[in-house]
């Protein structure tokens, strides 16, 4: 009796292990922090202070909301060289860059939940990830909206609606 308890706390242990480690390790999947197309891409630096392209640039309309992809506290929100950036950390240490704003709405040390206004773009708007302070491409964790295609009626007889789409990160 006492090995078949021992093997049914080591079975639970390894259930939770694998569990928390799945927890741990999932991919997030964003919503855009702006709307508009990606018009300049990640390219990762050769060296620490070489040239790249630290994140992603959108194209946005005139007095865009920015939104925070996910929720944080405030790291830093001013203007650097001229440029207004707001630095959102996240609790599993991840640091995001909101840059080329336009306006703020948020200070250092305010908490923000995922949607939270952080500011304005006008034109143009950069988004950068900090993994460990190593920048990452922050493209692969922006979903799109996916939704199942369905007929529409051509012979006057009432739409019926479609399925919710939902964000997903699959490409």
């Amino acid at each position: 009796m006492q090995g078949r308890a021992l093997l049914a706390v080591g079975t639970a242990m390894s259930i939770l292990t694998f569990s928390f480690g799945a927890v741990a390790e999932a991919t997030p999947c964003w919503q855009p922090p702006v709307t508009g197309p990606i018009v300049d891409p990640f390219r990762a630096p050769p060296c620490r202070y070489c040239a790249g392209h630290r994140g992603i640039d959108f194209r946005t309309g005139a007095a865009s909301a920015v939104r925070s992809v996910a929720a944080g506290r405030v790291a830093f929100s001013g203007p650097v060289a001229g440029t207004i950036y707001v630095v959102v950390e996240h609790a599993n240490g991840w640091k995001l860059t909101y840059g080329e704003l336009s306006g703020v709405r948020v200070r250092r040390g305010v908490s923000v939940a995922r949607g939270a206004v952080l500011g304005t773009a006008d034109g143009r708007f950069h988004f950068g990830l900090r993994v460990d302070g190593r920048y990452r491409d922050p493209e692969p964790y922006l979903g799109h909206l996916v939704g199942r295609p369905r007929l529409v009626p051509i012979d006057g007889t009432a739409r019926r609606s479609g399925p919710t789409p939902v964000w997903s990160c699959a490409r």
